[in-house]
């Protein structure tokens, strides 16, 4: 067992190294240019592809590349940057071959600032490029889950020959933690049966998507589908805190989620039965368990994120209009606080202990009618 005391880029980069990447392409963007400084040293020394794209555009389609002929390979960036490789993300998408993008979140929209957000929640779970399909995506809220969910990105990426997205901000990329590294993998001696690598003596494959003819192009939508709905159904991952009994039950995901587990500790310290959900998968996201969590005694939802309000509207989803849902968010790259977020929590509970309206009509009546007697 190896603990070192990393930096969480450093960390993604180590992991996926560990993970068995075989190829990296990038340009740097702060807060990740960590990320690709640590790759241009630690590839070469390892004899694998390190190659500083001139752009993002560029980066991602050379992964595109590298994925067809069936080796690991992996791009970085954060929000900018993701918005550029829009396009080569919906090709690898449908040509369904294995990528790993990781997106160290920064304030938004336009170029912004370098501070920590989460405003790239929709562009990555809903929008990650043109058509109909859908990526996994991730949300580390340590350096040591960092590490973790990068080598499952390449598993499940590989799995399903889809592109697998680790979603993490500034605050996961820039903070130093302890963490253990995860075992060294072998590269794998042989490539998939589909690659791209040479049709010598067996029948040539193609990897495409470009579909002119529409029937065709149906037929590779509904197998994307497909895909979806068995990712869906077996890749759900989250962590639930003290939600056993909760009446308010706050949802979180990445680094908020970490800030609000201190707050939902602090309101059970005076009282206050408050729970948390953090989603780890934003895609595919926990309906069931916050569905389940409805049928129990959770009176009220409060969601916190670092944007203007994204993951908002799947919690909404999720309730089904079974307890009110709020929003508390700090967009920009602004952190919210622990001490903010339990003021929140706890103003939700002096409304759930606040007469109904009705109640507070009939004893305004009363008093009205005691000052006339």
């Amino acid at each position: 067992m190896s603990i070192q005391m990393l930096k969480g880029n450093v960390a993604i980069s180590e992991a996926a190294v560990r993970a068995g990447v075989q190829a990296y392409f990038g340009y740097p963007i702060t807060p990740q240019t960590e990320l690709l400084e640590y790759m241009s040293r630690r590839m070469p020394e390892l004899g694998r592809v390190f190659l500083q794209a001139e752009s993002e555009v560029a980066a991602i389609n050379m992964v595109f590349g590298a994925a067809c002929a069936g080796v690991r390979a992996m791009t970085s960036s954060s929000g900018p940057g993701i918005s550029l490789m829009q396009e080569g993300l919906s090709y690898i998408a449908c040509s369904e071959v294995p990528a790993v993008l990781v997106d160290i979140m920064r304030g938004g929209p336009g170029l912004g600032n370098v501070q920590p957000s989460q405003a790239d929640y929709n562009q990555l779970t809903k929008s990650a490029g043109h058509g109909d399909f859908r990526s996994i995506v991730l949300a580390p809220s340590s350096v040591q889950e960092a590490m973790d969910l990068t080598v499952l990105a390449f598993d499940l990426a590989d799995k399903y020959r889809t592109i697998a997205i680790l979603a993490g901000d500034g605050m996961i990329g820039q903070m130093m933690e302890p963490a253990e590294l995860p075992a060294m993998q072998p590269l794998p001696t042989a490539r998939p049966p589909w690659a791209l690598t040479g049709a010598q003596g067996r029948k040539k494959n193609k990897i495409w998507s470009l579909s002119l003819d529409a029937d065709v192009l149906e037929e590779i939508n509904w197998r994307l589908q497909a895909k979806i709905e068995r990712i869906r159904a077996t890749e759900v991952r989250y962590q639930a805190i003290s939600t056993e009994d909760a009446e308010i039950l706050v949802v979180a995901f990445g680094s908020v989620g970490r800030i609000a587990r201190t707050a939902i500790r602090e309101a059970r310290q005076r009282g206050v039965r408050a729970g948390l959900l953090r989603p780890i998968t934003l895609f595919p996201f926990p309906f069931v368990p916050v569905r389940q969590l409805m049928t129990g005694g959770v009176r009220s939802v409060l969601v916190v994120e670092m944007n203007a309000g994204q993951m908002v509207d799947d919690v909404r989803q999720a309730v089904e209009g079974r307890a009110p849902v709020h929003f508390y968010g700090r967009p920009g790259g602004s952190v919210p606080m622990p001490d903010e977020i339990l003021d929140h929590i706890l103003a939700l509970k002096r409304e759930l202990e606040a007469p109904p309206a009705g109640e507070l009509r009939e004893f305004a009546g009363v008093l009205l009618s005691a000052r006339k007697g």
